[in-house]
């Protein structure tokens, strides 16, 4: 594939010669999997309960488990699809940015340190507190594997992307083959380490990837005289479009897609708050003052790494150019790459490349193993079980269950493989904040919430969600769309958020409204007390 010289003075960027790379991209991946086994291999000698094996010992620090935060969200679309995204769609793609971070102060503020005080091991331990155990618990699974469903599909899409890009692999079943090894490497890190290797592994892929960006964003300034004008002009002149700089470019152009935006920015803000993968992550540490410390940590990580993803967006505009990109294997998720190659040739390339790696195999297993805690611990454990299984029972079916989830997030992947990773996490994070953040606020915060309204806000939120993701034109009728050649697409907007987050709200209130049923007063007041002060949530968390 021939190259493309931007602005002029640029160098050529060959997409071709990246198959010249391949032994050594390949060779710093091995090596970077290879030493994080290691690593998982020596955390899997604790796993002895299954306080260890889904919330490792709870043994982390503040600054440890915030790291390992930052390594969780920052996903193959906050590094592969963002910096996409700013490339061809620029001040709209960095929205994705914005909304992202701003996402933390609603998690920080309304459900970092509650969590972390009334629960144990899943969301499902704080929405049944208080209310009915078995009907709540089975809703809360539900929308947990549908929420780490979707985020999957993100990743293994990343994984897909990226691959095609390194090996020039541009056939289905080649970016099939990657997705299949990315899905059994996963497999093996959450079974053989539980929470504490998986919480090794993102801290590594953190640092690694924070330090990574950080050079290439220092790269990118030197060239352009540590002048962000003048790298801004040049992205603009590159793409001979000024409008690149300016809102409207993506979401501007009809009234649709105006609510579109709307409707991703709802998402995108509501959604971290309820993330089952991030919401676990509080349980790993020993008090509410550590989990609190988490979230500003993993603020100040998570919020440098997006301020470089403007000058990494920008720069792969400027440098590589959009035509270049889109043309590429791996479409928009190519950006970063092949700034990388433009950069520093071969050997940046390879390490950016293993570092989006470890990204999708870090993030894959913190959803994995959220996913198959959820199932054996509500499901299985509280609901099938009804709490007689020992925890040795219950951590085997959580494993059980890992290598299903695995191999469903293959296939899933496969089907998805081609759509913007940023895109497809936001229509995760769509479904979370539909499904269970209403639910998370009213039990958290309204003494009368009962469970039919807990059932009714988690059942029609997931529901509405998910109808009208695929009944939108992500799914058929147009162009990008997931199933091509086809079209049902009666709802317009891509993102569901606008209509199913409120219709979520909704539902919670007048699910509580019509329950003639009440609540314990005694549990929603040991509730509210242990939520706030976390008295008898350390005598809790040990049983």
């Amino acid at each position: 594939m021939s190259g493309l010289a931007i602005g002029g003075a640029a160098p050529m960027v060959n997409v071709g010669a990246l198959k010249d790379t391949t032994l050594l991209n390949m060779g710093i991946f091995a090596l970077f999997v290879l030493v994080t086994m290691v690593i998982v291999f020596r955390a899997s000698r604790n796993n002895k309960t299954a306080a260890d094996y889904y919330a490792a010992g709870r043994s982390f620090t503040g600054s440890q488990n915030g790291t390992a935060i930052a390594g969780d969200y920052l996903s193959a679309a906050s590094f592969l699809g963002i910096t996409g995204a700013i490339a061809i769609n620029g001040y709209d793609g960095f929205l994705y940015s914005i909304g992202f971070l701003v996402a933390w102060l609603v998690a920080l503020l309304l459900v970092a340190e509650l969590l972390r005080n009334t629960g144990k091991f899943t969301m499902a331990d704080v929405l049944s507190f208080r209310l009915r155990q078995r009907p709540v618990r089975i809703a809360a699974a539900l929308s947990t594997l549908a929420v780490c469903f979707f985020y999957l599909l993100a990743q293994m899409a990343g994984a897909g992307s990226l691959i095609s890009l390194l090996l020039g692999i541009s056939d289905w079943g080649g970016q099939a083959l990657v997705i299949i090894v990315v899905g059994a490497l996963m497999i093996m890190y959450v079974l053989i380490g539980g929470m504490k290797g998986t919480t090794w592994v993102q801290i590594i892929k953190a640092v690694l990837l924070i330090c990574g960006a950080a050079v290439m964003t220092l790269w990118v300034l030197s060239i352009y005289g540590f002048n962000l004008s003048n790298l801004l002009g040049s992205a603009a002149e590159a793409a001979n479009n000024p409008n690149v700089l300016n809102p409207g470019l993506q979401y501007g152009k009809s009234e649709t897609s105006k609510l579109d935006f709307m409707s991703l920015g709802l998402a995108l803000v509501l959604g971290t708050a309820a993330l089952p993968h991030v919401l676990m992550r509080f349980y790993t540490v020993p008090t509410a003052k550590e989990a609190r410390k988490s979230v500003v940590w993993s603020i100040w990580l998570i919020g440098l790494f997006y301020l470089f993803t403007l000058v990494l967006g920008y720069g792969a505009a400027a440098l590589v150019g959009a035509d270049t990109i889109k043309a590429a294997p791996g479409g928009v998720n190519s950006a970063a790459p092949l700034l990388a190659f433009h950069l520093g040739g071969p050997l940046l390339l390879g390490f950016i490349s293993a570092v989006a790696f470890a990204t999708i195999l870090a993030v894959v297993a913190g959803l994995t193993i959220t996913a198959a805690a959820s199932f054996a611990h509500d499901i299985y454990a509280n609901v099938l079980a009804k709490d007689k299984a020992d925890a040795g029972t219950e951590v085997k079916v959580a494993r059980r269950t890992v290598v299903v989830i695995g191999i469903l997030a293959i296939l899933g992947g496969i089907f998805a493989n081609g759509q913007n990773v940023a895109f497809l996490v936001a229509l995760a994070f769509a479904v979370a904040a539909s499904a269970n953040l209403p639910t998370i606020v009213y039990s958290l915060f309204w003494r009368k919430f009962t469970t039919r309204g807990a059932v009714w806000s988690m059942y029609g939120g997931l529901a509405a969600a998910i109808i009208l993701i695929a009944l939108s034109p992500v799914v058929s009728g147009a162009k990008t769309s997931m199933i091509q050649g086809a079209n049902f697409a009666i709802f317009p907007l891509s993102n569901p958020g606008i209509v199913s987050i409120p219709l979520a709200f909704f539902l919670g209130w007048l699910g509580t409204v019509l329950d003639k049923r009440r609540e314990d007063p005694a549990k929603q007041a040991e509730m509210e007390v242990r939520s706030l002060t976390g008295v008898g949530a350390e005598k809790a968390v040990e049983h």
